[in-house]
Formats: structure tokens, C-alpha cells, sequence
């Protein structure tokens, strides 16, 4: 028979492993847009910027999603936030794993330091237990867009934005994380 102790960590380990496939899905279903819509963006600062906005606002809208079971929602909503070193640890283990070289993991501190500052600025950006709906969301993303692309290109941030259409990427996953945190 499950205690109610189980049935949180059961909760709590689908919820996880749930929203974080969603992330890495939708982190790579936007990088790969952007990278073949922006000339000469580069890579490796979409990919980190990507994450961070996805995990940011993924955390977000799990925080609402889970308002009525607040042992869960405090429990994940760190771990997600927490995905992009996450994810950056396991690359780098790989690379070590593959190469014999613990050497990368001292190379690793730039990256994190980017990381920590990206993430702090969507942090920033988007508040704690609110539902980044598309009306925000949008706004914020036309300053993601700038982040993301080189300088002095032709079309408006918000153009940019359109041409991308990756705001209903995102939005689709924040909505599935929404109902998949109130079906409780």
C-alpha cells in the first residue's frame, strides 16, 4: 500500500522527468529554428540562451500548475531552473568520459558563469509564480531575440520574432507543463 509519502515522490519524479523530456524537446526544436532562420547567430549562445529562457519559464509555469500541491511545486521548481548546468554537467562528463580528459572540467567555469548570468536574467524577467502567458511571453522573447541574433540585422526585434515562430513552440510546452501540473 503507497503512504502518502510515496505518493508525493511519485508525483514528484513524473512531474520531473515529464518537464524536463519538455525542456530538452523544446530547447532543441528552437535552437534548430533559430540557427537555420538567424545568419551568423552563434551556436553556442543560442543553445545556452535557449535553454535558460525555456527552463525559466518552464519552472514558471509549473510553480502555478502545482499551487495546490506546494511540496511538490517547491521541490521541482528548482531542479528545473537548475537544468541548464544540469545539462551542461552531463555534456562535459561525456566529452571527459570520451576524451580521458578531467582537464575540461576546469575549462567548464566560463560556461557556467554565462550560464549563471543568462539565468539570472530570466530570472529576472519572469516572476515567480506567475504563468508566463503569450502576451508577456512575447514581449520578453523580442528581447531573447536580441540576445540571440548579431548585430545590425535588417528586420525589428519583433519581425525577427514573427519570422522565427517559436513563440508557439514554447507556448505549446508551458500550457502541456500547466495541465500536466493541475491533472494532479
Amino acid at each position: 500500500m503507497m503512504t502518502e509519502q510515496d505518493t508525493v515522490y511519485a508525483r514528484l519524479s513524473r512531474f520531473t522527468a515529464f518537464t524536463t523530456l519538455g525542456v530538452l524537446g523544446t530547447t532543441q526544436d528552437i535552437v534548430r529554428t533559430c540557427l537555420e532562420k538567424i545568419p551568423k547567430a552563434e551556436p553556442e549562445n543560442v543553445a545556452e540562451e535557449v535553454l535558460c529562457l525555456v527552463a525559466i519559464t518552464t519552472a514558471r509555469a509549473a510553480e502555478v500548475g502545482l499551487r495546490q500541491e506546494n511540496g511538490v511545486a517547491s521541490a521541482v521548481s528548482p531542479t528545473i531552473l537548475d537544468l541548464p548546468f544540469a545539462y551542461r554537467d552531463y555534456l562535459i562528463g561525456g566529452a571527459m568520459i570520451t576524451k580521458k580528459d578531467t582537464t575540461l572540467l576546469d575549462a567548464n567555469e566560463p560556461a557556467y558563469k554565462r550560464l549563471q548570468d543568462k539565468r539570472e536574467f530570466y530570472l529576472n524577467q519572469f516572476p515567480e509564480n506567475q504563468f508566463p502567458n503569450e502576451p508577456f511571453t512575447r514581449e520578453k522573447m523580442e528581447i531573447w531575440v536580441e540576445r540571440i541574433s548579431p548585430i545590425n540585422l535588417s528586420l525589428s526585434p519583433n519581425e525577427r520574432l514573427e519570422d522565427l515562430q517559436v513563440l508557439p513552440i514554447l507556448m505549446t510546452h508551458l500550457k502541456l507543463v500547466l495541465a500536466f501540473g493541475r491533472q494532479g
